[in-house]
This record gives C-alpha cells, sequence and structure tokens, in this order.
C-alpha cells in the first residue's frame, strides 16, 4: 500500500488514538490534532512507543488538515459546530472520514440524538463543502483496535457520494487485520450507519464486551465505489 499521511482530528480521543496506532503500524504517516497541540504532541509520542516506529506527530486540528492527504473526524457530535468551520480551507478536495455519531447518555445508556441534515456525515459535508466526506469506522471498539496483537474480525460499512474518496477509505481498511469494508451506497446511509452504534454500545453494556459488526451471507468480492 502506498503511504498516505493521515490526520485525526480529535486524535487524543479514545477512537482516534486506537486508528492512530492501527494506521501507523500500517506504515502510514499520522498527526494527531486536537484543540491543544501539546497534548497532541504527548499522544505522539505514546503511540509512537506502542507501535515502535516514529510515525506519529502531534499538532494542532487545523494544521494537521492542511499537511495531510486525507483526514478523519473523530469528534464528538456537539463539537462538530466549533471544530469544522475552521477546516473547510484545509479539506478542499480532500477525503474527510466522518466517525461521528450523533448520541448522548442517560444514566450510562446511549440514545441516539436527532440531526436535521439526517446525519453527522452530511452536517460534515454540508460545513465542509470542497471536501469530500465519506462515512465510515462507526462500529469498531477503540480498546480492540489499540490492541495491535487483535485482529478485528469486523466489517467497515462506508457511505459517501464521491467515488474516489470511498476508495481512498477501501485503502485505509486494508491496514486493519481482520476488517473488511464494504460499501453501503451514498451518504443517504449515513444515519442508518450512525444509529446503529447506539445498539451496539447498549450490547456492550449488557454484555461488558466489545462487539463489533459482521455482515454474513456476501458473495467474496464487492461493487465498485460508484454502485448502489
Amino acid at each position: 500500500m502506498i503511504s498516505t499521511t493521515i490526520a485525526i482530528v480529535g486524535g487524543t480521543g479514545a477512537l482516534g488514538s486506537a486508528l492512530a496506532r492501527r494506521f501507523a503500524a500500517a506504515g502510514h504517516k499520522v498527526l494527531l490534532g486536537s484543540r491543544q497541540e501539546a497534548r497532541a504532541m504527548e499522544a505522539a509520542k505514546l503511540t509512537n512507543t506502542a507501535v515502535g516506529a516514529d510515525l506519529v506527530r502531534g499538532s494542532n486540528n487545523v494544521g494537521a488538515a492542511v499537511a495531510a492527504d486525507l483526514v478523519v473526524l473523530t469528534i464528538p457530535f456537539e463539537a462538530m459546530l466549533d471544530a469544522l468551520p475552521p477546516l473547510a480551507a484545509a479539506t478542499a478536495g480532500k477525503t474527510v472520514v466522518s466517525t461521528v455519531v450523533p448520541l448522548t447518555f442517560q444514566r450510562g445508556l446511549a440514545y441516539a440524538v436527532s440531526v436535521a441534515e439526517g446525519s453527522a456525515a452530511r452536517r460534515a459535508q454540508d460545513m465542509l463543502p470542497a471536501g469530500h466526506v465519506v462515512g465510515a469506522f462507526h462500529h469498531l471498539s477503540a480498546s480492540v483496535l489499540a490492541d495491535l496483537a487483535s485482529p478485528l474480525d469486523a466489517d467497515i460499512l462506508v457511505c459517501g457520494d464521491h467515488a474516489e474518496a470511498k476508495e481512498d477509505v477501501f485503502r485505509l481498511v486494508t491496514a486493519l487485520p481482520g476488517a473488511r469494508a464494504l460499501d453501503v451506497g451514498g451518504l443517504d446511509a449515513a444515519g442508518v450507519i450512525e444509529s446503529f452504534t447506539v445498539a451496539l454500545l447498549r450490547l456492550n453494556r449488557r454484555y461488558r464486551g466489545h462487539s463489533s459488526l459482521r455482515i454474513t451471507h456476501l458473495t467474496v468480492g464487492r461493487p465498485s465505489a460508484g454502485e448502489d
């Protein structure tokens, strides 16, 4: 695989840090973005130590997005309105992967949050109009991702309106041993994909596990990224 420089916006959180480990372990350069650059730099050092390489750097969110080939959003849903507008110019013409899930917790139980645009990914596309937003990586356990010795045994559901951007994401998935990318079609599918994360979180709470998603009875291979 050709090495890609990946910015992870909100990269000091659990999912962002775990994805950084997997991508760096596959040989990609990773820029961990954060509102606090010092925190990102410290997280980058820890990630490099875990991976045994010097491929991860810390930066502020905008600096990371500017320097990257591809941008991954791992911010909380409620942070989108503040975090995304400064990224508009930096993401122009780039693939932007939204892992954002609109949810809230009440007494430890996850609940889906209604989004006027239909999904967090669609909101991201509206806020980053010159970027190519793809929804993916919603259904992975951060703790399993962070354990490089463990294959994922998971399917990654991918949706988006830009064929080349989806192909970028399919290539990224090959960096995750045990994962398979499945094309769900356009960005209109993002709301369903995002909300199913709530079901997995409830399962994890009830059974004290780290569930992921596996789709069965599909033929080997996949359709082209532009085929719904």
